[in-house]
């Protein structure tokens, strides 16, 4: 249908011509109502944001010559992260002459996988990044719980007596 033809028929009707696909030969146009179109379309991106899932990467630190309990610590966070579905990337600094004696950050990191190895996936093995050797680990499928349901504000107000 030629142009003017389809504006004519768009004036008739009280709607506009949009241009749906401009590099399909030739053009494709829709006779509709632009503004209600361009509502639905941002309301339908909104929407999608929404269900979108951002993932996280959580990262702790740890040094070689780490203490038995504070590495108990550090691990149940590392715990925490992965079973509310991050992923965490778990990296051990050297310092100085620490770098002479990289076998203790190795063996301190064995220690920390094979505690964590109920929970994660080893994503990425360790590898040094300059004084750093780190790893990135992935929540199991069957470790994540799943989010609680959020109670409705009525529910949560006590109605008052008169």
């Amino acid at each position: 249908m030629p142009t003017y033809k389809a504006l004519e028929a768009a004036r008739e009707q009280g709607l506009d011509l949009v241009e749906v696909s401009p590099d399909a030969r030739p053009p494709v146009c829709k006779i509709l109502d632009y503004g209600k179109y361009k509502y639905e379309h941002e309301k339908r991106e909104k929407e999608a944001r929404k269900k979108q899932h951002i993932v996280v990467v959580k990262e702790i630190k740890i040094r070689p010559k780490i203490g038995d309990h504070d590495l108990e610590v550090k691990l149940k966070h590392v715990r925490e992260f992965l079973v509310a579905g991050d992923r965490v990337r778990l990296v051990i600094t050297f310092r100085g002459r620490e770098m002479a004696h990289q076998e203790l950050g190795r063996a301190v990191l064995d220690k920390a996988l094979t505690v964590l190895n109920e929970h994660c996936v080893l994503e990425q093995s360790a590898k040094f990044e300059g004084n750093n050797l780190g790893c990135l680990l992935a929540p199991k499928a069957n470790a994540v719980k799943p989010a609680a349901p959020k109670a409705a504000k009525s529910e949560a107000v006590p109605a008052l007596k008169a």
